[in-house]
């Protein structure tokens, strides 16, 4: 069962997530990628039929979320009840609305509580927690938490390589309404007190997960 808890935070193509498997893999840690629940959220409302913008009928379709998520970084899967939408739920219509669900208090609400049940039932010694409000709001006690940035230039471009098929001038236009998205709903680029910021636009993929990891030890040797 973890009870070394670190939260990491950041906004969209700041590499959260593959800095935060990288370092989970590297020091046996869990991994949790939050993000995947509200995807799979939306992904589950479209499923249901669900008008994504009628709040009470999402909410009402948090009755039937079953959720599971791999929390092994090497061994990664997202599924609602039998199906395995680790893939479905990076659809482009997916994408589009998952602002619009995650804005919802009542389901933010619910993630957080099952993001919290899987924190402590995972059964590595640690686990890194990547998301939005994870510093403040979903694990605001974790012994490390780490505000993961990039300037929107850096970030543009690395999504861009990750999506060589769109253009890149639609991916960084897609980043600033992303960004927009996420302000009203949360502070994503600002660290909250007792939060430590890695900014990685002048850092290499490898010196990121490092500073990241050398952070998360020596927080574990001064504790």
């Amino acid at each position: 069962m973890s009870n070394d808890f670190v939260a990491v935070d950041g906004p969209a193509g700041s590499g959260k997530s593959s800095v935060s498997k990288s370092a989970a893999r590297a020091l046996g840690y869990a991994y949790l990628d939050t993000g995947a629940a509200y995807r799979a959220v939306a992904w589950h409302t479209f499923n249901r039929g669900i008008d994504v913008n009628d709040s009470s009928a999402v909410i009402a379709g948090l009755q039937t979320f079953d959720y599971a998520i791999g929390t092994d970084p090497d061994e990664y899967f997202v599924r609602v009840g039998d199906e395995d939408i680790t893939l479905a739920i990076r659809e482009p219509r997916v994408t589009s609305v998952v602002s619009s669900v995650a804005k919802v208090p009542e389901v933010r609400t619910h993630v957080n509580q099952v993001f919290r049940d899987i924190m402590t039932a995972a059964p590595q010694p640690g686990i890194i927690v990547e998301g939005r409000d994870i510093t403040t709001v979903v694990a605001p006690d974790a012994r490390v938490r780490i505000l993961l940035t990039a300037s929107e230039e850096a970030r543009a471009a690395r999504r861009a390589l990750e999506l060589p098929a769109q253009d890149a001038g639609h991916t960084h236009e897609a980043m600033r309404k992303r960004d927009a998205a996420d302000a009203k709903v949360s502070e994503f680029m600002v660290a909250a007190p007792g939060v430590h910021t890695v900014d990685s636009t002048d850092l290499d993929f490898q010196q990121t997960i490092d500073a990241v990891v050398d952070l998360i030890r020596e927080g574990r040797d001064h504790q």
